[in-house]
């Protein structure tokens, strides 16, 4: 079968990476554009999420290419994405594609689960490929996850507009061209000296902004309208709380290969303070990295969710509470097909704007 997948940021890289491991035959979509979401929305239901809007339009233009099944996150719980697989392959149906989706609950499974679907997409059965590719897989997370931690540095405080950008693209496209773990790592290594030739200033005084939220808004770009790009662009260093890795570390990897208290058990600890029980999706997530930020006495947090996100509705509510109380200001935009990019960013100008005025006076004090 010719294999597809949805988008989400960079995690493109790191899937196919595990199904060129195995021999797949692959397609990977056209990079989400405006056309992506207005197809994904036309066969949506009006109501549902903006991350399902995106991923229709993903597997409908993955169809025009030539895709005959998708890999798909699945899910129980509170979150609709357990209805993600179903959904798009009834709506699938209506319109005549008889597309097979292969899902995978990892939440159930764990890598068990990926063994099995990546055996059941690919047709290779080997159990050292299969064991390859899983490791390939997480390791691409791994690295694209410290890649862009680096570019977050050096993104605000580059000297010539664009330059870390650049060298970013190039690591990115010698993450995606590696095949085992030594290349992955030469891969990484070389990433990180494109990024160190960047010329920055490395005593400007940047604000420090913290970026949770719902996971695929906060990793998709074109979700989030390049959100980190666009506040590097204004001088802030972005520390994204929610990262792949994160989510693979605590529900792919073996207990085993634990060594330390994963990111998610930290946060889970922090958000208590809010909130009793996990209400779905990354609510309690975005509450725990919002206490985290007002702790480590952080510039700002900002929140992003996607229109009638339930859960995150809540954590957006008890946001008010943990910006009072930590003394830390919060912003949450609410993301969706309609969003404007020129509202948008006058709203980040005028956080940014707020965060440095507050720094100021605080230093004053």
């Amino acid at each position: 079968m010719k294999i597809s997948f949805a988008h989400m940021g960079n995690t493109y890289i790191a899937i196919s990476g595990a199904l060129k491991v195995l021999g797949a035959e692959f397609i990977i979509p056209p990079f989400t554009t405006k056309k992506t979401m207005n197809l994904g929305s036309q066969h949506s239901p009006e109501v549902v999420c903006l991350p399902y809007k995106l991923v229709m339009g993903n597997y409908l233009e993955a169809i025009e290419a030539g895709a005959e099944a998708f890999l798909m996150i699945d899910s129980l719980g509170t979150c609709r994405l357990g209805e993600y697989s179903q959904s798009s392959k009834n709506a699938m149906k209506d319109m005549g594609h008889d597309i097979e989706f292969i899902s995978l609950d990892v939440y159930k499974g764990k890598a068990f689960e990926l063994y099995s679907g990546f055996r059941r997409a690919t047709g290779n059965g080997n159990p050292v490929d299969l064991i390859k590719a899983i490791n390939i897989l997480l390791i691409k997370i791994d690295i694209i996850d410290n890649l862009d931690e680096a570019y977050s540095y050096y993104r605000a405080r580059e000297t010539q507009k664009g330059s870390a950008k650049k060298a970013f693209n190039e690591g990115l496209k010698l993450i995606d061209a590696a095949m085992t773990p030594k290349e992955c790592q030469k891969a990484l290594n070389k990433g990180l000296e494109l990024l160190k030739k960047v010329s920055i200033d490395e005593n400007k005084n940047v604000l420090h902004i913290d970026i949770t939220g719902e996971i695929f808004v906060v990793l998709d770009q074109f979700s989030n309208m390049d959100i980190e790009d666009e506040l590097g662009r204004m001088g802030a260093h972005v520390h994204r709380k929610i990262k792949l890795s994160n989510w693979s570390n605590a529900f792919l990897k073996p207990s085993l290969f634990k060594l330390r208290e994963t990111h998610e058990d930290k946060i889970k600890k922090l958000a208590k303070e809010f909130i009793k029980r996990d209400v779905g999706g990354d609510a309690i997530e975005s509450i725990g990295d919002a206490v985290s930020a007002g702790n480590k006495k952080s510039d700002g947090v900002i929140h992003l969710l996607p229109f009638t996100c339930m859960p995150e509705i809540v954590s957006q509510n008890i946001m008010h509470n943990i910006s009072k109380e930590k003394n830390i200001p919060v912003l949450s935009l609410i993301l969706d097909e309609f969003s404007g990019k020129a509202g948008f960013i006058t709203r980040l100008e005028a956080f940014v704007d707020l965060a440095e005025r507050r720094k100021k006076t605080r230093g004053a004090n």
